[in-house]
């Protein structure tokens, strides 16, 4: 699907839409609050350092910071980690303008939390991350996840009508112009098997916006919103309803060995 995508895609001059058409609208607000709510219940989060890998905009390196844990940020796209910097503005952060594939040579040693947000989906080879965000991981410790639904993309497309690209499997983004379309969304039977492979241990799988992006009222209101969000977190991790969870959420274990 992606070999015809030369590189992985990365968002220099894209920070102003990603802020606007994503966190500044309903779909974006519920997700950060969702995958908060997760890592809050699955995760023991005790003030230790974070390492978080293709941090964005830095929303989640920021909530963390305010909860007293020290952060580093990882980011390939230079405006991002710019917007990062202004947004966390802390002394305990540090921040470091890399790819994934180049975390070794800016970051040292292995750390108790990693964060790995709406990146593999990015990637041209998304299944190489795993490894890598392994070895960053210290045994013991825990990695917070999320991924672009393949499944999801497939059913939020059938709902709009765009039947003859889901019967071809024309889905993914091409990398081109300043569509937000992933070019690697993930299916999650893989995702398993490559944190399997790498000897992780997934103790928690989530739906994050598992009814959100079906509503037929694109901006609901924000009592709707309230009524929604209660519903997303009753059904996040209840079958069939995770599995269409436009992002997967795994809280992922490294045994200590």
């Amino acid at each position: 699907m992606t070999d015809s995508i030369p590189r992985d895609r990365h968002f220099d001059g894209m920070a102003d839409k990603f802020a606007r058409s994503l966190y500044g609208a309903s779909r974006g607000r519920l997700r950060l609050q969702l995958l908060q709510h997760t890592l809050q219940s699955q995760l023991p989060l005790t003030g230790q350092p974070v390492l978080d890998v293709g941090a964005g905009l830095g929303q989640m390196a920021h909530w963390a910071a305010q909860r007293g844990h020290p952060v580093t940020l990882a980011e390939p796209s230079l405006e991002m980690l710019e917007r990062a910097r202004e947004l966390v503005n802390s002394r305990n952060a540090v921040f470091h303008h890399c790819a994934l594939q180049q975390l070794d040579q800016y970051v040292s040693g292995q750390w108790p939390l990693v964060f790995c947000h709406a990146v593999l989906e990015w990637m041209v080879r998304p299944a190489e991350a795993i490894p890598l965000l392994s070895d960053r991981l210290a045994p013991g410790g825990w990695l917070s996840l999320m991924v672009f639904n393949h499944d999801a993309m497939r059913f939020s497309n059938i709902v709009k009508g765009n039947l003859e690209r889901v019967l071809v499997d024309r889905l993914a983004g091409t990398g081109k112009r300043k569509r937000l379309t992933p070019i690697s969304p993930l299916v999650h039977d893989d995702v398993m098997q490559w944190l399997s492979s790498a000897g992780l241990e997934v103790r928690a799988v989530t739906g994050i916006r598992v009814f959100h992006d079906y509503l037929r009222e694109r901006h609901p209101s924000e009592e709707d919103l309230e009524r929604l969000t209660e519903l997303e977190l009753r059904y996040c991790r209840t079958e069939p309803y995770w599995r269409l969870g436009r992002y997967l959420h795994y809280s992922v274990y490294k045994p200590e060995r």
